[in-house]
């Protein structure tokens, strides 16, 4: 089977495309056979040695994978049947879906929910379900369509595009924010009512209130900026670091506006992750979820990941591993 494995160097890891046997592949009560597997910007840093992610060298890297499951110790997973994978250590402590087979433990993985395909589940992925898991976060925080406008940063990224999209759907009036000026039709095109550029940084404390609610995909100064021009009362979800892992930032917007900050952690329980993805494909399903995915074969993993490590990728990039079609 072809895999694109991790190996140790020094302190990090270099990703290539190897053969191995599919009995060396970590344990797991259920065999999957990969037909797509995004790529995300963890699997990247591991692959082309810029953080130190993966936990148990050599492995297979990717977070995530679609495919069919070939056995299972689990009957309520029939052979045949298609199933999502993201999380539970997957390309980090154990193999990845960046590979034509991965095992799993058959209480993480997910059942395709009507509504979806196999493609449009791995075009939406783990960035889809991050995504949806900042809505339905900001919505249990109380944020209503006609509350005022969302911020989403990070608009032309996985993670991003898909909170917007999202957002639209549930008629929000979303505010794109992106480095990137010529994705704006392409935005506007996913529901963005506004399309603007991060702003320099500042030292003040306290912008103008501006934002109901914010998804932030990027971290570091983008969330400093959305922390102070924070509506009272706001929610703002935080998903990325692309921006950096520190927060330099101050309590005003906490104590004077009573904005509540809240971490997504993609790495959901069973039960949760269920509900998202049921929820993926009803009132969060974005009208075309594959509309800014590619494919790429798995000898072009390499060229994918140093884009995105470099910050020039748009949209999603899917591994096809060439199963049946699902």
């Amino acid at each position: 089977m072809k895999a694109y494995r991790l190996t140790a160097e020094g302190k990090l890891s270099h990703g290539a495309l190897s053969d191995m046997e599919t009995c060396a592949l970590s344990p797991g009560d259920t065999l999957i056979r990969v037909r797509y597997a995004g790529l995300n910007y963890k699997d990247a840093l591991a692959g082309q040695a810029r953080a130190p992610i993966a936990t148990a060298l050599p492995v297979n890297a990717g977070i995530e994978a679609v495919g069919e499951v070939v056995e299972s110790a689990d009957p309520a997973f029939a052979p045949g049947q298609v199933v999502i994978a993201h999380g539970m250590g997957l390309g980090v402590s154990r193999d990845g879906g960046l590979a034509e087979y991965v095992r799993a433990e058959s209480e993480w993985l997910v059942p395709l929910p009507e509504g979806l395909d196999g493609w449009q589940a791995a075009a939406l992925g783990v960035a889809g379900f991050s995504a949806a898991l900042a809505v339905d976060r900001l919505e249990g925080l109380g944020l209503t369509p006609g509350a005022g406008p969302v911020a989403v940063t990070g608009a032309t990224g996985g993670v991003g595009g898909h909170a917007v999209a999202m957002l639209a759907g549930l008629g929000h009036e979303v505010v794109a924010v992106t480095s990137k000026p010529e994705a704006e039709d392409n935005l506007r095109a996913l529901g963005a009512s506004e399309v603007i550029a991060p702003p320099a940084a500042s030292e003040r404390m306290l912008d103008k209130g501006r934002w109901a609610g914010t998804v932030d995909t990027v971290g570091g100064a983008p969330l400093v900026w959305l922390l102070r021009s924070a509506a009272p009362g706001a929610a703002l979800a935080a998903i990325g670091n692309a921006g950096g892992n520190r927060l330099e930032t101050s309590v005003i917007p906490f104590i004077l506006r009573g904005v509540t900050l809240t971490g997504i952690n993609a790495n959901a329980p069973p039960a949760l992750r269920r509900r998202i993805w049921h929820r993926m494909a009803d009132d969060l399903r974005p009208a075309d979820p594959a509309r800014f995915a590619r494919t790429i074969p798995p000898e072009e993993i390499d060229t994918a990941m140093a884009l995105l490590v470099e910050g020039r990728n748009t949209g999603r990039v899917i591994a096809d591993f060439g199963a049946t079609p699902a």
